[in-house]
């Protein structure tokens, strides 16, 4: 765990030591962030001749709506990126699957090749072997007729 940071920050013109475990850069952003809000409202002509307890409700209410929306915008991106890991878990899945596919593609391919270069040696014997026959028949006939 980091040490605690305190830092002295001014949010609507006073002085504030804020203290935590964060940095104190970000202490000053948050600092920043309320001013930025506070600002926001005083630029509203209406708000300006609120009592002050309104007017820090609605800068409340403001803040906390930031942050709904901000955490509703996380959910949602954790949502997708949980699809997003899914699809990605299926698509590896589905590359495996082709993988083991072409590999036995592949090793059939090399069998079917094996087998038809047998054939075609087989052929090319028995081709041989008819023609030997055919020109043995031929001799015989020619031996014969003289």
């Amino acid at each position: 765990m980091s040490a605690k940071t305190s830092a002295e920050v001014v949010i609507d013109g006073k002085v504030y030591t804020l203290s935590g475990y964060e940095g104190e850069e970000y202490l000053q952003k948050v600092a920043a962030y309320i001013n930025n809000k506070i600002s926001e409202f005083d630029a509203i002509e209406d708000y300006r001749h609120l009592p002050l307890n309104m007017k820090s409700t609605l800068i409340q209410l403001n803040i906390a709506d930031d942050y709904f929306k901000a955490k509703s915008q996380v959910e949602k991106l954790e949502r997708d990126i949980e699809l997003k890991g899914k699809e990605i878990y299926d698509l590896k899945h589905d590359l495996i699957t082709n993988q083991v596919k072409t590999e036995t593609a592949e090793a059939s391919l090399k069998q079917l090749e094996a087998e038809n270069r047998e054939l075609l040696l087989n052929k090319a014997r028995l081709e041989a072997t008819l023609e030997d026959s055919l020109l043995d028949k031929d001799k015989k006939k020619t031996t014969k007729a003289q």
